[in-house]
């Protein structure tokens, strides 16, 4: 259902089922991990006017995988992450599936 590099690629599917008989599939709750808990891969310092998407590719070398770094530092709001510059974020190492 999900690219394997995809935050939901390892979460389980789930099925509601309705009063009318009509079942919905949807993805199960996604925790996050403890970012501290993450292996680093380097700290970086945020650039003006940056964002998190290139953050993501400059050290990640992809763009999409911004939900790693949001993951290393207990982010829920990538934006909040950029809107200080020079402030400093954990970059984790590249895992497969979600961890």
């Amino acid at each position: 259902m999900f690219d394997h590099t995809s935050r939901y690629y390892e979460l389980p599917v789930a099925t509601y089922v309705g009063p009318d008989g009509r079942a919905v599939s949807y993805v199960s709750r996604r925790f996050l991990p403890q970012g501290a808990a993450l292996p680093l891969l380097a700290e970086v310092s945020v650039q003006q006017a940056e964002r998190i998407d290139m953050i993501a590719h400059r050290t990640l070398g992809d763009s999409v995988a911004y939900w790693r770094v949001c993951d290393a530092n207990n982010a829920v709001d990538p934006q909040a992450l950029t809107a200080e510059p020079g402030r400093r974020l954990r970059v984790p190492m590249p895992q497969t599936g979600t961890s």
